[in-house]
């Protein structure tokens, strides 16, 4: 059954019509007919079974019949804080992170940042990777969408106020158990390429982030988010 977002109150027995996006990807590209069903979400909590009731040129109409309250969410809460990166690396970042259960995304800028948005990019860019976020709930069936939150410096980042157990991805260091004492409620550091200066990282340590080495070899930025979240699945989820 095909899943879609839909930014709207949806209540079991209304009437809802289809926003542009859905009517454009159900009924004009998958060519949905009177009488097939979907699932609906709206990102505040579960979700939702509706019909195809009534179709016109360019808009439709669908009966919702039934409400499911999963989430598919993870038991513990990830705030991952990504320094970014150009080209398709972010977004292959932010989707995988969504597919992986991540609660947040804090976008970062540091010392050996690739990019800096300026004015009106921001929007766009923020927009675009938010676009991500939904679609990879479509596809993983999480309900609830995580936000990517505006860029904010490094710096400025760990001095907010943030989750109890906090870990920086730092290669080379001392390997240690940094999950045994983890709280169900994580901030995860992941640096550029190039990776965050030593001064960038003992400035997390002052902060409170524990060194967290994953393996003998450095990843790359896209890749270390991937590894360190099925990491925290795997140890945290029971």
């Amino acid at each position: 059954m095909p899943r879609f977002f839909m930014e709207a109150e949806l209540n079991v027995d209304h009437t809802v019509e289809l926003t542009e996006t859905v009517f454009h990807h159900w009924v004009k590209v998958l060519r949905a007919q009177v009488g097939e069903t979907a699932t609906l979400f709206n990102g505040q909590g579960g979700e939702y079974e509706v019909t195809l009731s009534d179709v016109a040129k360019k808009s439709a109409l669908v009966q919702v019949t039934a409400f499911n309250p999963t989430n598919r969410t993870p038991a513990f809460k990830t705030l991952l804080g990504q320094v970014m990166s150009k080209g398709d690396r972010m977004d292959y970042v932010i989707q995988k992170a969504v597919e992986l259960g991540v609660s947040e995304i804090q976008l970062l800028t540091s010392e050996r940042c690739e990019m800096r948005l300026k004015y009106d990019r921001d929007q766009k860019k923020i927009d675009h990777w938010q676009g991500i976020a939904i679609a990879a709930c479509e596809q993983c069936g999480m309900n609830i969408v995580p936000k990517i939150l505006a860029p904010l410096s490094l710096e400025k980042w760990l001095a907010s106020e943030l989750p109890a157990t906090r870990l920086v991805l730092a290669p080379n260091k001392e390997k240690i158990d940094v999950l045994a004492h983890a709280t169900p409620n994580i901030a995860l550091l992941i640096g550029p390429e190039g990776g965050l200066s030593e001064a960038e990282i003992t400035t997390a340590n002052e902060n409170g982030f524990i060194n967290w080495c994953i393996g003998e070899r450095v990843l790359r930025t896209e890749t270390a988010p991937v590894v360190a979240l099925s990491i925290l699945n795997y140890n945290l989820v029971i």
